[in-house]
């Protein structure tokens, strides 16, 4: 499965390797949210400037995951890995220095084309270090480490902001750069792909199809659905993505190899998981402006009072990759999804302009839950349904969905939020609020649904006596 080059790899040294790279690519996506008005203070820069500080990195980060697994695959995942690590590290110490808002903005943007060439490579290179045994437990922690890094992200951001300053949400990167880089040179070991040449039509195809899709869906709730630079990029890369979809059809060594969709437990984890974060994240989103501009918290005290939700994952998430492990992942998966659906109905119930803090704390908790089941199984089932080989394009894919999905629910939720509602009072931002809240507890219900269709894992039957030959290996979630 992998070139062992490596000196002193082991499973646990890889866990913590891939878990902290992990979280400081996924901490970045909304860790500059709540920063935002001291940016402003101190760079000046209009409305749309303080957006891009927060989509140029959303933007290469979705664009570029398939193709930094993709390098990672051909040229060497550990190598790649390393280098996207140091590129991150880098462009944060930009971020920090920078002079003005356009600097800052391409820092941001650098940032998240080294994020997206390690952040799929994180689960790749886990996935060759762990005994498939106990890789239900490693994802599980993976997991519980990167679903904090997502949700805590506008917690952190304001706490360094509020007390320090808004450059120390990029210094933080900068000594976990330097400490990783060493690391994760002498304890990881090397593997590579199926050594098929990299597919330059395929990677241009998929990136500008993702370009054009997220770009427009970015810039959809602030330019209007109907501009034309909105439009060209929804519709362009949608051509795109198609005419990718028919090239890697037909295409000797394709980047994505279409026939992995037959698989109904790939097909069905990356549904899902589009469906999943296009909920997520389009509700914290809104929730986090809730508990400040509503309730009137401070980002600190709004970051503390959803910690329920936020750092749910950190206790549940390693049960749920051992309950993967001796049940299999889609039981695990759908059970936290329709408790993430749940809670977020939950919520929406409960919003008011003065609700309490109590009458919220159950639907955080179960939102939680639900949260810290999903991430872990998902990443099991995301890797046992396809060739070991193929396992770094797969995660690549995955996270371009996710991405795609992120970028869809905050379109979609805030779309909703501004047809029913508004920031004129609390009550406007409630009434806008509760139905994107609806729409992404159904988004999630319905990623549960899609779940149930993923082939259960089989087992082979016991025989009655000893075979007389190998014995047999357990069929994985593969089955089409």
């Amino acid at each position: 499965m992998s070139q062992q080059t490596a000196r002193g790899g082991s499973a646990a040294w890889a866990l913590v390797i891939t878990s902290v790279a992990g979280f400081m690519a996924a901490l970045d996506n909304l860790i500059v949210t709540t920063a935002l008005p001291s940016i402003r203070k101190d760079l000046g820069g209009a409305l749309p400037d303080l957006e891009w500080t927060v989509s140029a990195y959303t933007l290469t980060f979705a664009v570029l995951l398939m193709f930094g697994a993709a390098l990672g695959d051909r040229f060497g995942r550990r190598r790649l890995f390393i280098a996207g690590i140091t590129v991150f590290t880098a462009a944060s110490a930009a971020a920090a220095m920078a002079p003005g808002i356009d600097s800052l903005i391409a820092a941001r943007a650098v940032q998240g084309a080294g994020a997206a060439v390690m952040m799929p490579l994180t689960l790749t290179l886990l996935t060759a270090a762990v005994p498939e045994a106990r890789r239900g437990m490693a994802y599980g922690i993976w997991g519980a480490v990167n679903g904090l890094a997502v949700a805590s992200g506008p917690l952190v951001g304001g706490s360094l902001t509020e007390h320090i300053s808004w450059q120390w949400i990029f210094w933080l990167n900068v000594p976990l750069g330097l400490i990783l880089v060493p690391l994760a040179r002498l304890r990881l070991a090397e593997s590579h792909g199926t050594g098929a040449p990299l597919d330059l039509p395929g990677t241009l195809l998929a990136s500008g199809g993702l370009f054009g899709i997220v770009y427009g869906l970015v810039r959809g709730p602030v330019d209007g659905w109907t501009g034309t630079v909105v439009l060209t990029g929804l519709f362009a890369g949608t051509a795109l993505l198609v005419g990718f979809v028919f090239y890697s059809i037909r295409a000797k060594h394709p980047m994505l190899p279409m026939r992995l969709f037959r698989s109904r437990a790939f097909s069905g984890i990356n549904a899902a998981s589009l469906l999943m974060f296009l909920g997520m994240f389009g509700s914290i989103f809104l929730l986090s402006q809730y508990m400040q501009g509503v309730l009137g918290y401070s980002p600190t005290e709004a970051g503390l009072r959803m910690l329920p939700w936020t750092g749910m994952p950190m206790l549940v998430a390693p049960i749920a990759g051992i309950l993967s492990d001796r049940i299999g992942g889609r039981p695990v998966v759908a059970t936290g999804l329709f408790l993430q659906a749940l809670g977020l109905g939950h919520l929406a119930v409960v919003a008011t302009a003065d609700a309490s803090y109590a009458a919220q704390l159950p639907a955080l908790i179960i939102s939680g839950i639900g949260m810290a089941l999903y991430f872990a199984p998902a990443s099991n089932l995301v890797m046992s349904s396809v060739r070991p080989k193929e396992q770094g394009i797969a995660s690549g894919a995955n996270n371009a969905l996710r991405e795609v999905g992120g970028a869809l629910g905050i379109a979609i939720m805030a779309s909703i939020f501004a047809s029913r509602g508004g920031y004129e009072s609390g009550q406007a931002f409630v009434d806008g609020m509760r139905p994107a809240l609806v729409t992404g507890a159904a988004a999630v219900a319905l990623a549960g649904v899609v779940t149930l269709f993923i082939p259960a894992r089989r087992r082979p039957t016991a025989p009655t006596s000893p075979p007389a030959g190998p014995t047999p290996e357990p069929v994985l979630e593969t089955a089409s």
